[in-house]
């Protein structure tokens, strides 16, 4: 049965890094052809889609947040994670990482499963 689990600190300060973590069970991150996404919703707004990482390692970024994301991978772990510079005041949002997305290299897949989501605050 495939479950992620997303994890976090669930507080930062503006301009800090944010690091998130998802761990996969029930599926290895590197099956062809499946990608491994990044999206947050703003309190009282809709879904922001923020990056891809595919079972090829490829990457792929919002363009809006490309200069300061990263989504790195630990095969050993089956983790995936986010990390975001530059944290804005205004930055709060709940993060989700579904199974689904592609890059220029692997095509699209749909989200079929998601994490929970976990809860991000800027504090100051």
């Amino acid at each position: 049965q495939l479950q992620l689990q997303d994890s976090g600190p669930g507080l930062v300060k503006p301009s800090q890094t944010l690091s998130l973590t998802c761990t996969v069970s029930g599926c290895s991150i590197t099956t062809s052809h499946y990608a491994w996404s990044w999206i947050r919703q703003p309190p009282g707004k809709g879904l922001e889609w923020m990056g891809v990482i595919a079972y090829d390692g490829s990457t792929y970024y919002s363009l809006s947040l490309k200069s300061r994301t990263s989504i790195p991978w630990d095969q050993l772990q089956n983790q995936f994670s986010l990390h975001l510079g530059s944290v804005a005041p205004e930055g709060a949002a709940e993060g989700y990482c579904p199974r689904g997305g592609g890059t220029k290299v692997v095509a699209g897949q749909p989200y079929d499963c998601w994490g929970q989501g976990t809860e991000v605050k800027v504090t100051t």
